[in-house]
């Protein structure tokens, strides 16, 4: 139990904005913040916003699968 209250004092840094940060969500082996989050999935897709989005999600590192 400490071991996971530990961790949740790290901060890691977000792919989308790049600040370090202690909330949010990981994607793959990747880590994205709860205000880039909020922001993702609030802006419209015609919005200049999205595609800058759209760049920094393309950095999503996905963890090789070995058979």
């Amino acid at each position: 139990m400490g071991e996971t209250l530990a961790k949740k004092n790290i901060d890691e840094t977000c792919i989308v904005c790049e600040q370090p940060k202690t909330l949010g969500i990981h994607l793959f082996a990747s880590f994205i913040c709860s205000d880039c989050e909020k922001d993702i999935i609030q802006t419209d897709t015609n919005d200049p916003k999205y595609k800058y989005y759209i760049n920094q999600l393309k950095s999503v590192i996905k963890p090789e699968i070995y058979s």
